[in-house]
Formats: structure tokens, C-alpha cells, sequence
């Protein structure tokens, strides 16, 4: 598959609260055929750790 299902973009970016829920949408993007691209930023909002990830569509032939 040369593009994504759905729709979707070839470049994304899943962010949220560093918690089970964003590892499981990190996870089902890459089964999707996404690839992480570099590595993860992280901050803290005062409240929660909070993570941002990008993803990009790796062609397959």
C-alpha cells in the first residue's frame, strides 16, 4: 500500500498524557504502517507529563 488507510496523512503527530491510551495509538499507527520519526518530545503541564510523537507513512511496494 503506497498511501495511507482512510485518509489519513502521511506525516502525523499523536500527542496526550504519557499514559497507556498514547502508547496503544503510537502502537496502532505503527501496525497501520507508520514509522516513528525521531524521537518523542515531552513536557509537563503542571498537571501531567504529556507526550508528542510524529509518525510518517512508510511506502510499502
Amino acid at each position: 500500500m503506497n498511501t495511507p488507510p482512510d485518509g489519513l496523512p502521511i506525516y502525523r503527530v499523536v500527542t496526550g498524557p504519557d499514559d497507556a491510551a498514547f502508547c496503544h495509538r503510537v502502537s496502532e499507527a505503527i501496525d497501520l504502517g507508520y514509522t516513528l520519526h525521531e524521537g518523542p518530545a515531552i513536557t509537563f503541564n503542571g498537571e501531567n507529563v504529556v507526550v508528542a510523537q510524529a509518525l510518517v507513512w512508510r511506502a510499502l511496494p
